[in-house]
């Protein structure tokens, strides 16, 4: 149970920190330009790779994800070119938004939010335009949808001057992403979902394409200039100060993420998704997302028992968990369940049944 003054998150980030992991962001500080800083950027390095199933290099950013899409934007779309952005939530209405406030051209595939993105729509765009680079969201944590990346970066990848750029910020480490074997250029995450770190942190995989592509921009701005973050990780570096106590806690959750596996870790999500579709269905609710593309991170649960998720969160928070109550236009019509990072099937299992507590006290 939770005590009085922490109540277990069971929200789609920030998410529930281990002890172990909020204590190693307590080691003396050192200088970001210490060799001591270098050996731990090296470790990174190799671990960061290992999870995000790369050759190439990852960059850690001192920011959030969505200082990651400003980067994406600015860097790899060139002037007088376009982007397709797929847009289907929250998170990838935000992403096309920051494209368009940094002066870029877009277009845009809208569906419906619960719904994915299939190549076909995809193929098709590209067939009527050409565009620098496809912006899609791995997982969109507002709807609950995992979209298809490795069928939708097949259909790009014919087209060599269009990059594929996927936000996996809610996806990294808890739903499959194969970087490399798919083909992904960018691949872009936050620390603080199912990596199950505290936020302020984020990384991105980066191919030489990437890189090529930013030689050609201009105007790539400062914090975010890729070039010159490429030119501070070969020498094992930042260009400006880092996140340090949080790379602490990144190299020892990566030891633990790695010794779990990386398969064995998506797995393990997949059993926290199945179990809690069962017992979603099972009490007469629905899933907001759609059959066949539901996310193995979170769920979004679809309210069709109409009851108030105030007081659901209310009395969850009484069992000693922090609940969801939905995002953005479909907050209170879906609330969602978070199954990510280092939750435990038992973990969830005491959440469904205080939910249980709570359908009961309805009647």
């Amino acid at each position: 149970m939770g005590s009085d003054n922490h109540k277990r998150l069971v929200i789609p980030g920030p998410v529930e920190v281990r002890r172990e992991i909020l204590e190693a962001q307590t080691a003396w500080m050192i200088g970001h330009r210490s060799t001591a800083f270098a050996d731990l950027f090296a470790r990174l390095q190799g671990k960061l790779k290992q999870a995000f199933l790369t050759t190439n290099r990852v960059f850690v950013s001192g920011s959030s994800g969505t200082g990651l899409w400003e980067g994406a934007s600015r860097n790899c779309i060139r002037d007088g070119k376009k982007a397709l952005h797929l847009v289907g939530g929250a998170f990838s209405e935000r992403w096309a938004e920051i494209s368009q406030l940094n002066g870029k051209q877009i277009d845009v595939i809208d569906v419906e939010w619960g719904q994915a993105h299939t190549p076909e729509m995809v193929e098709a765009a590209l067939k009527k335009d050409r565009y620098d680079a496809v912006c899609v969201v791995h997982n969109e944590t507002s709807t609950g949808v995992t979209n298809p990346i490795r069928d939708i970066a097949a259909v790009v990848r014919p087209y060599e001057e269009t990059l594929i750029l996927v936000d996996t910020v809610s996806g990294f480490l808890g739903a499959e992403l194969r970087t490399d074997e798919w083909g992904i250029d960018m691949a872009l995450t936050s620390s603080q979902k199912a990596f199950a770190l505290p936020p302020g942190i984020a990384f991105a995989a980066i191919s030489d394409r990437v890189l090529e592509r930013a030689a050609q921009v201009p105007n790539r701005g400062y914090y975010f200039d890729f070039l010159e973050i490429e030119a501070s990780l070969k020498k094992h570096n930042t260009p400006s100060t880092p996140p340090i106590s949080l790379m602490f806690a990144a190299d020892v959750q990566l030891d633990a993420i790695l010794t779990e596996g990386i398969e064995n870790r998506w797995a393990r999500h997949m059993q926290m998704r199945d179990l809690t579709l069962a017992w979603t269905f099972s009490r007469d609710l629905g899933a907001f997302a759609q059959d066949g593309y539901r996310s193995p991170t979170v769920t979004a649960v679809a309210n069709t028992r109409g009851f108030d998720v105030d007081a659901m969160a209310k009395f969850m928070s009484g069992k000693g968990f922090s609940m969801d109550k939905g995002y953005g236009k479909i907050k209170g019509k879906t609330f969602r369940i978070a199954h990510m990072g280092d939750m435990t099937v038992n973990t969830l299992e005491e959440v469904l049944a205080g939910l249980d507590e709570f359908l009961s006290s309805l009647n």
